[in-house]
Formats: structure tokens, C-alpha cells, sequence
């Protein structure tokens, strides 16, 4: 696992764990970066649960993790630190 702003990378793959307090700051977080997805047209995989938001990152065309996908990873922690 190698450690990168934006979260860890695993087996080609941007990995990242977010903590709220209750559901409803998570899935606020999710509709936002869903929001920043669909205007990179860029999507990862998102996990909602009580107080957690994991998304697993990368450039499925090249099956690897791309500098896109570290600048999407920096939008949305750039969200969660607002």
C-alpha cells in the first residue's frame, strides 16, 4: 500500500475511507462528489454507510490509477475538509 494525498493506493486502485457523525452528513458528502464526478466524467465506486463514505478510485480504460484519478481524490478532500 502506497500512501498519497487522496488516499492509499491498493492493487491499483485509490482507496479512501470519510467519517461523518450520522447518515445524512455522508450521504450529503456522496451527492457532492457525485456531483464533481459527472462534471469529470470520472466515477468511482462509492460505499454509503452510517457515517462512512469509502470510495475505491481509478481510470478504468487504463485498468490503473491516472493523475485524473489523484485530482478527483483531492476534490473530494477537499469537500470532506469544508
Amino acid at each position: 500500500m502506497v500512501q498519497n494525498k487522496g488516499g492509499d493506493v491498493v492493487d491499483n486502485h485509490i482507496e479512501k475511507e470519510y467519517k461523518f457523525k450520522d447518515f445524512k452528513s455522508a450521504l450529503n458528502f456522496v451527492n457532492k462528489i457525485g456531483e464533481i464526478s459527472e462534471e469529470e466524467n470520472h466515477h468511482p465506486n462509492i460505499y454509503l454507510e452510517y457515517g462512512k463514505v469509502k470510495i475505491i478510485l481509478w481510470t478504468h480504460s487504463q485498468n490503473k490509477v491516472t493523475e485524473l484519478d489523484f485530482k478527483l481524490a483531492k476534490k473530494f478532500d477537499d469537500i470532506y475538509g469544508n
